[in-house]
């Protein structure tokens, strides 16, 4: 009989040693950022979010209530919680919040009951972390991320709860869907998910409707699909290369959104393609997932498996190819490796590659890249697109050998 296993799991010399590379990367991140917090400043894409918090503590006007918005109204909460110290503590403040979520993730990480493998994983998540740092830390994704990793930690012993922050996560970046959709699908509590994430989004809702803006709910779909082909994006590449190549496309500011955006020959009809291409490659992932579960295959792998591949899709085939969009499958792939260890090598590997190649693109040479077109940059990007899309068939690949190999099985135990 094996001892019960402690309620506060005792720090062990390896748990501290990945602790202190927490602490480390953190306190690096921090140096850096110090000429902001002391002069009050703001990095990257936080100085939107603090415009539009103290914009709405002060004049009461609220972005996605009053008014459309890029994001889904719930992302505003993040926003708005930093402001609460003060204008010019506001990036401080933020910085803080992101530590706080990242140390829930590792924590997790190390003692959930699923995570076999959770040192490593941890491990992997600080890594990218101090990859991925200029994006962690000036996101909004660098919230969602940590949350998606508590969330699918959750799921097997807790689908309520993992159902819960999943749907709050969703409605601060839209991308955590993936892995409420893989939840609804493989979890034998679907009914109690499902209704779990419906009172989250009906709360959110009726606080929307409360305020007046039932008619900006879901204008951050809207807004997303006016947009065109952005210059990071996977299937930009080509559009990327003619414009690299002088072929009649070129590289244009969206202003509106403050984007990169690639016009000209093969921009238009590839764009006109991806919304049809990323819902049906959504809806051909949950029928796979649907079929490898009729068959007995493992409800935690193909949970892991299923986000990581509908996360893929949500990257491959979007319009949208912001570096952000990393943090979404360095926290699918982190807790694959989490809870299955050396099978999950291949994206891990590939996951730090793509990181590495991403913060060389943005920021460090990101102006040689839209201003110069420089080819060795946009060849980098390349790489990093391809990647990305490696990634995609891997899941997609591992959730086809998930239905044969359990589709195999019964035979093997009746023989």
């Amino acid at each position: 009989m094996t001892a019960p296993r402690p309620e506060f799991p005792v720090l062990m010399p390896g748990k501290i040693a990945v602790f202190a590379a927490f602490a480390a990367v953190h306190l690096l991140f921090f140096a850096l950022l110090l000429p902001y917090f002391s002069d009050g400043t703001t990095y990257g894409d936080v100085v939107l979010y603090r415009h539009w918090a103290l914009h709405g503590l002060t004049t009461g006007s609220w972005q996605g209530v009053d008014t459309a918005w890029v994001y889904p109204v719930g992302a505003m909460l993040p926003m708005v919680l930093p402001a609460l110290a003060g204008p010019e503590f506001y990036m401080l403040a933020w910085f803080l919040l992101c530590t706080a979520l990242n140390f829930g993730a590792v924590r997790m990480l190390l003692t959930s009951r699923t995570a076999g493998y959770g040192w490593q994983a941890a491990c992997l998540w600080i890594a990218l972390t101090a990859i991925l740092g200029p994006l962690s830390f000036s996101r909004v994704d660098g919230i969602a991320g940590p949350l998606v990793v508590m969330g699918l930690l959750l799921a097997g012993g807790r689908p309520l709860v993992a159902s819960v922050i999943l749907s709050v996560a969703t409605w601060i970046k839209v991308w955590p869907a993936a892995a409420v959709l893989a939840l609804l699908v493989v979890s034998k509590a679907r009914v109690r998910v499902f209704l779990a994430g419906a009172a989250v989004s009906a709360a959110i809702a009726a606080g929307v409707v409360a305020g007046g803006g039932a008619r900006h709910l879901f204008g951050f779909v809207a807004t997303q699909g006016e947009r065109g082909m952005q210059l990071e994006a996977p299937l930009s590449t080509p559009g990327l290369w003619q414009a690299v190549l002088s072929r009649g496309t070129s590289v244009v500011f969206n202003d509106q959104i403050d984007t990169m955006e690639i016009r000209g020959s093969l921009a238009g009809g590839v764009g006109s393609l991806m919304n049809p291409l990323l819902c049906g490659s959504l809806v051909l992932i949950c029928a796979l997932l649907m079929a490898a579960l009729r068959t007995g295959a493992d409800r935690g792998r193909l949970l892991v498996t299923g986000t990581l591949a509908l996360i893929g899709a949500m990257i491959v085939f979007n319009k949208v190819g912001s570096p952000q969009f990393m943090i979404w499958l360095a926290a699918a792939i982190a807790v694959g490796v989490a809870t299955r260890g050396r099978e999950w090598t291949v994206p891990a590997v590939l996951m730090v590659g793509i990181s590495l190649l991403t913060t060389l693109v943005y920021p460090i040479l990101y102006v040689q890249l839209y201003r110069d077109l420089d080819p060795g940059v946009a060849l980098l990007l390349s790489l990093r697109n391809l990647l990305v899309v490696v990634v995609f068939c891997w899941a997609v690949r591992e959730l086809l050998q998930l239905r044969r190999r359990s589709g195999a099985s019964p035979a093997l135990h009746t023989s």
